[in-house]
């Protein structure tokens, strides 16, 4: 079987890079991490991947005085170099210009920490919460030039508890991100997610059609 060589491209720690590093270690995965990449030099995430034997790279933002798609030409670059064929945003915290999302059109996806279109942007638990919505959750798309938008591929839901603050929303939500986002890469890699205009079909009945209902 070819596997597609991805990159993980993060700002941080990585939490959803090591779930994606973990699933790809099982010889029928479809995608083989080659590459992780960072526009912080101290992401805790490049020590995580060198554990792992991953090559890591480093494309310093601050070293292009604002030029955006400077930046984003050399992370192109890098790219290529390795012969990437897929792009898995983890984490990363830069706002693409067209150049990037035009480059890596339909190969490129990313995890957003809410149920896509709602809550798009940042702090989604504490807007959830006062909200007051039922369930949460999180989303895999693929990149568009809209932020937070684009063809989604998965999504995972949890129920909100009266209990419940911003980190104890984020703690669960975040199981959920580590189990959709293994599963949104696999389809992609496998060409089992195909776009239709803004829908995404080819996924697997494997979830079942229970409705979901809470409270």
């Amino acid at each position: 079987m070819s596997r597609k060589k991805t990159a993980i491209l993060i700002s941080g720690r990585g939490s959803n890079m090591g779930a994606l590093i973990s699933a790809a270690m099982s010889p029928d995965y479809p995608a083989e991490i080659a590459l992780v990449l960072s526009n912080r030099p101290d992401a805790k995430g490049l020590e995580r991947a060198a554990e792992f034997g991953i090559q890591t790279a480093v494309v310093d933002h601050k070293d292009y005085a604002g030029d955006r798609e400077a930046f984003e030409r050399s992370v192109d670059a890098v790219l290529k170099d390795h012969k990437i064929e897929l792009v898995a945003l983890a984490g990363f915290m830069r706002i693409l210009t067209p150049y990037l999302v035009n480059a890596w059109a339909g190969r490129m996806i990313n995890i957003h920490p809410a149920l896509l279109p709602s809550f798009k942007g940042l702090a989604t638990h504490e807007r959830a919460l006062q909200e007051g919505v039922k369930l949460h959750g999180a989303t895999v798309h693929y990149v568009s030039a809209e932020m937070d938008d684009g063809p989604i591929i998965v999504q995972g839901a949890v129920p909100v508890l009266d209990a419940d603050t911003p980190d104890t929303l984020a703690a669960r939500v975040l199981e959920v991100e580590h189990k959709i986002y293994p599963k949104a890469l696999s389809m992609v890699a496998s060409g089992t997610a195909r776009v239709s205009g803004t829908r995404v079909t080819g996924s697997s009945d494997s979830a079942g059609t229970e409705t979901l209902i809470w409270p």
